[in-house]
């Protein structure tokens, strides 16, 4: 019996695991996938300062004399400035490659915010509940194909484990009278009530919350009446404003690298929802968002 509940746990704890892998790599993608580089030379991989800034909260900017610009991850070597600018930096990578001649003067750090932190602890906080709902959805509507107990003596288990093998294999329960001693076998019902619908509505927002964390359009509103345009427009403006911390950190770096190596490198936002007018140019946000509402509403 000990064998089957240690089956039992590791099964479930393999698809927990499974599903809060599923949602952090989901968020990491979508993170890294949000800003649009420009202007790099090609010895710069924008995918790689995005996973440094993501999982670091910070890249390093230089040059190197055989392989040219590179931007890499770092660690400070001493020292800062009144504003907390790290004066003395190292460049390192996965290779063996260093770099310990790094500071204000060569080198430009590229943060991930205004707060100069990654964006670890926020995707694994959304991917923990995320995860956590999605499997409470599994066991709710699992409750409802298999809702009942069975109770049986010591020595009629085996049976009574075939026998809801196959309950809840689908197939067939068909017993000879003599395989369970009388009424040694007893069915209890446990009468789970179905919540799954109200589960998966919470997860939804949580995933849209997410989005709007991102910086990526959604309508995190779920009801049943018609929205009216404010209720849209005021949602992508908290979508717009989770934009600019990162958005930021990013451009003032691109500027102070253009300016320190001479180059035109750029970082701007992805549009993943642009609304345009019957001329193509963009509409502004009111109007966007009575299209989108409009839209939602049909």
């Amino acid at each position: 019996m000990s064998r089957v509940k240690n089956a039992q746990f590791w099964e479930s704890a393999k698809y927990n695991n499974a599903t809060f892998v599923q949602y952090y790599r989901r968020i990491v993608e979508l993170s890294m996938s949000m800003f649009k580089w420009s202007g790099l030379p090609d010895t710069v991989d924008p995918r790689f300062i995005e996973l440094t800034l993501f999982a670091q909260g910070g890249a390093i900017y230089f040059d190197d004399e055989v392989m040219g610009n590179l931007c890499l991850q770092f660690t400070t070597n001493g020292g800062f400035t009144v504003y907390r600018e790290p004066l003395k930096r190292r460049a390192y990578a996965v290779n063996g490659y260093k770099n310990n001649e790094l500071d204000e003067k060569n080198s430009v750090i590229i943060w991930n915010n205004m707060l100069r932190t990654s964006s670890m602890l926020e995707a694994e906080i959304f991917a923990k509940r995320l995860w956590d709902l999605d499997r409470t959805v599994d066991v709710n509507v699992h409750a409802q194909k298999t809702p009942i107990l069975i109770v049986c003596e010591e020595d009629e288990l085996l049976t009574a484990k075939n026998l809801y093998m196959k309950y809840d294999g689908n197939e067939p329960v068909i017993m000879g009278r003599k395989s369970i001693k009388g009424d040694m076998l007893q069915v209890l019902k446990t009468d789970a009530p179905y919540i799954a619908d109200k589960v998966y509505n919470l997860k939804m927002q949580i995933w849209n919350e997410c989005l709007t964390w991102l910086g990526i359009s959604n309508i995190n509103i779920t009801k049943k009446e018609r929205m009216i345009t404010d209720e849209v427009t005021r949602n992508m403006g908290g979508t717009i404003a989770s934009r600019y911390s990162r958005l930021n950190a990013r451009q003032e770096a691109c500027e102070r690298i253009n300016k320190m190596f001479g180059l035109n490198a750029s970082c701007e936002y992805r549009d993943d929802l642009v609304v345009t007018d019957f001329n193509g140019e963009p509409m502004d946000i009111d109007t966007q968002g009575q299209n989108i509402a409009d839209t939602y509403n049909e």
